[in-house]
């Protein structure tokens, strides 16, 4: 997939991302979490390393929850950012609206497709699990 580098920004182009090589992972989330952090009726994502992804621009800010999970966004144009947990300190979640070229990036699967709402018809072709995002050993 990597012919050049990904890049993508907030909204209103504050915050900027470039991104050197894959995500391991790109899917759909319809966790009651992830659906209100978004205001959406899912929310999808592509997983990098950390250390593939350079911000530049504004300082994105954070809201951390009681469970370890930090998302960041615009302070402003309130565009959502990413998604990073204590269970994975070396990976972020970034969501794919923000990306420039989203043809490079094709969902994978759907994760939490028990708490998806009732009316979402999801692409049934892709692969269901309880927790997307698992990098391969």
């Amino acid at each position: 997939m990597s012919e050049s580098k990904l890049s993508g920004h907030c909204y209103c182009g504050a915050i900027k991302f470039e991104i050197d090589g894959d995500p391991y992972w790109v899917g759909h989330c319809h966790c009651e979490s992830c659906r209100r952090a978004s205001g959406s009726a899912m929310t999808t994502f592509a997983g990098f390393k950390l250390e593939q992804v350079t911000f530049s621009g504004a300082e994105r800010s954070r809201r951390t929850t009681d469970d370890g999970v930090t998302r960041s966004f615009c302070a402003d144009c309130g565009s959502p950012i990413g998604y990073e947990s204590n269970i994975r300190p070396d990976e972020i979640h970034l969501h794919l609206g923000l990306f420039d070229d989203l043809d490079r990036l094709k969902p994978q699967d759907h994760s939490f497709l028990e708490e998806k709402a009732s009316w979402l018809k999801a692409d049934e072709h892709l692969p269901q699990s309880g927790w997307s995002g698992e990098q391969p050993d």
